[in-house]
């Protein structure tokens, strides 16, 4: 997951659902195998971290087979253990400089900004490798509390060099707006996972939305 400056066009960022016990490994290697994905958040609520990563490990492998990038949702201790490629930090979790001082150099720290240009000029300037704007539709994976507008993605991609991911109720039908205004990665969780054809037909139709769009 490059995220030094704005890529080639908008890349997948693929969100786990709470639920990664059971089949969830097939699962996740068929939408790995589909299609180009940029990064996979592991994100599970509630647990202990002993359990939380034997959890990870199996699906921090197949990331790895297909060299997508593994993040940690909201754990900089987490991330540290499995030795992740980086943590997503919601505004609550924690500090871009910490994580940095704990994970290293090569960490990619995202940080959660809802529809705020403040926190997002503020988690840049913290160190963070990408900022992450939503939601910006309604979605079942988590309560809403901000809702954004995809003219902020404009907005930074017009001022910032730093890549922005889109997150919130992303699904295939409203995923080409949000491209068009300018994400760099499109955070998607329940639009791949509940895919009526399953998540492998859901990354192919994501990656022909993202390729349809010329790269900015």
């Amino acid at each position: 997951m490059t995220t030094a400056t704005h890529g080639p066009g908008c890349q997948l960022y693929l969100i786990s659902p709470l639920d990664v016990g059971g089949d969830f490994a097939v699962r996740l290697e068929e939408a790995l195998a589909a299609g180009p994905v940029a990064a996979f958040q592991f994100r599970v609520k509630g647990l202990d971290q002993h359990e939380a990563a034997r959890l990870a490990e199996p699906l921090q492998a197949i990331c790895a087979a297909h060299e997508v990038a593994f993040i940690v949702n909201d754990d900089i201790a987490l991330a540290k253990r499995l030795k992740a490629d980086g943590v997503h930090l919601g505004q609550g979790d924690g500090d871009p400089k910490d994580a940095r001082r704990q994970l290293g150099p090569g960490a990619q720290i995202g940080v959660t900004c809802h529809n705020s240009r403040h926190l997002a000029m503020e988690a840049g300037e913290a160190g963070a490798d990408y900022v992450a704007f939503g939601a910006f539709f309604p979605t079942t994976t988590k309560a809403v509390e901000h809702r954004a507008d995809p003219e902020i993605l404009t907005w930074w991609q017009g001022l910032f060099e730093l890549p922005c991911v889109a997150i919130g109720g992303i699904t295939v039908d409203n995923a080409r707006t949000l491209v068009e205004a300018g994400a760099d990665f499109l955070a998607v969780s329940g639009g791949v996972w509940a895919y009526r054809d399953g998540p492998g037909a859901a990354v192919r139709a994501f990656t022909e939305i993202m390729d349809s769009q010329p790269a900015g």
